[in-house]
């Protein structure tokens, strides 16, 4: 009986195991912002959670991703030059972009693949674009416009590209920060250059399927999948328009004339029934009408100094009537009525912690069932319930410390992966995997 009761115990738990989600990419399995896997905490032990490893990274403000056992992170070693943090100036720096394959259980290093690569960027710690894990291979596009695509067990180049070469275009003063996108057969990126802005790779072959729209500056928004009026449309938005793009051939189906400031067009667009929100830094956000066929699309509303609110450093989330969002001038959470942008309620706790006004105050946003967990850039990981009424915490939790700066204030700008019932979180000294699965 107690053998039966041992292997029936090592068979729940092998299981488990073989049931834990995946974060293959940026903002999760499905590109929501929803983290789907069962048995995790609601609300944290008063003495801590449990950090299951701690190892050491170098630069970069690409977060990880979880597939199988095994962890992907981005990094950039440096070996000369300083970083000012200069927003409207470039650091050269001199170093090698890493791809790190690591244990999910362990943290040990499975495999490695760097090469040489000079930065010549503002804000240039390290590599934007969290890698993208597809049908056994992981895709990087690194600050300055290397994009590889690897072996998911060993690491060898399947194949390769420099951008800024082939498609005879320059980097972006922040860095190609578009985050792949595999779709089908088809791996989407942002590019520039005359009339590839948008580029469709064929993913097992590195070849151009297709090539779409010009203009002067790229802009820093991922390639974003909808389906509308029984199409799939491909949301391409540089830093003149928002553009929905046939995703088999490039062609448009419609545009939306939205210019943010500075040509930072950065956060992904987001969906609810008929709708599209998107927004960026200089007042400039919109709800978009999606029409009944794939060709229509008007503006219900545009935001205003007091409505609505302007993301740049991590992408909104839409739940029920709100959307919930930083506003990267006041450095606010905020939540915000879809009918006609009116701000409901807004706080600094969890984005920098503070009273004052802090500029780009960022908070990444994971929802999971009814509450969010809510990385902050003061490295710490909080539980809370977003609602109309207002944000209530639950639990905080302090991760990592902040290794970063913006505008003189030690920050960390990176989006953890949430899988395995844990989260795996960096900043550019270390990646951490911290248990967040229910006790029994």
């Amino acid at each position: 009986m107690r053998v039966f009761v041992l292997c029936s115990l090592l068979l729940f738990a092998a299981l488990q195991a073989a049931h834990a989600d995946d974060w293959p990419q940026w903002l999760g399995p499905e590109r929501d912002s929803v983290w789907r896997e069962k048995g995790i905490v609601d609300r944290f032990p008063t003495n801590g959670l449990e950090v299951k490893w701690r190892v050491p990274v170098e630069l970069g403000y690409s977060g990880p991703a979880v597939v199988d056992d095994r962890v992907f992170v981005f990094d950039y070693a440096k070996t000369s030059g300083t970083s000012t943090n200069n927003p409207g100036g470039r650091d050269k720096l001199e170093g090698k972009e890493r791809v790190l394959c690591l244990s999910a259980a362990t943290g040990k290093q499975l495999w490695k693949h760097q090469y040489d690569c000079s930065y010549n960027i503002s804000y240039p710690s390290g590599p934007r674009c969290t890698p993208t894990v597809d049908s056994g291979r992981v895709y990087t596009l690194g600050a300055e416009g290397n994009l590889y695509c690897l072996n998911t067990e060993s690491g060898d180049v399947i194949w390769s590209k420099e951008l800024k070469k082939e498609y005879k275009t320059e980097t972006p003063i922040w860095g190609f920060a578009a985050h792949p996108l595999v779709v089908g057969d088809l791996l989407y990126c942002v590019v520039g250059g005359q009339g590839s802005v948008a580029v469709a790779f064929d993913k097992k072959t590195g070849r151009e399927v297709w090539r779409a729209l010009s203009n002067n500056e790229p802009g820093y928004c991922p390639p974003t999948l909808i389906e509308h009026a029984g199409t799939k449309q491909l949301l391409i938005w540089h830093p003149k328009s928002l553009n929905a793009l046939n995703p088999l051939t490039g062609d448009v189906h419609w545009s939306v004339d939205l210019a943010p400031s500075y040509g930072m067009s950065v956060t992904a667009p987001r969906k609810t029934g008929n709708y599209l929100f998107a927004s960026g830094i200089g007042n400039i956000g919109a709800l978009i009408e999606l029409g009944d066929t794939a060709s229509s699309a008007e503006v219900k509303w545009r935001g205003n100094s007091k409505s609505a609110f302007y993301s740049c450093n991590s992408t909104p989330i839409i739940d029920g009537e709100l959307i919930y969002g930083n506003d990267c001038q006041t450095g606010m959470l905020i939540g915000a009525r879809i009918e006609d942008g009116k701000r409901v309620w807004e706080t600094r706790e969890p984005t920098s912690g503070g009273n004052r006004r802090a500029s780009h105050g960022t908070a990444y946003l994971v929802k999971h069932e009814d509450r969010y967990f809510i990385a902050s850039e003061t490295g710490d990981l909080i539980l809370a319930e977003l609602s109309p009424q207002g944000y209530k915490e639950t639990s905080r939790f302090h991760m990592l410390d902040p290794t970063n700066e913006c505008f003189g204030r030690a920050v960390v700008w990176s989006h953890p992966a949430f899988a395995r019932r844990c989260v795996f979180a960096r900043n550019d000294k270390e990646l951490v995997c911290i248990n967040l699965a229910a006790s029994k």
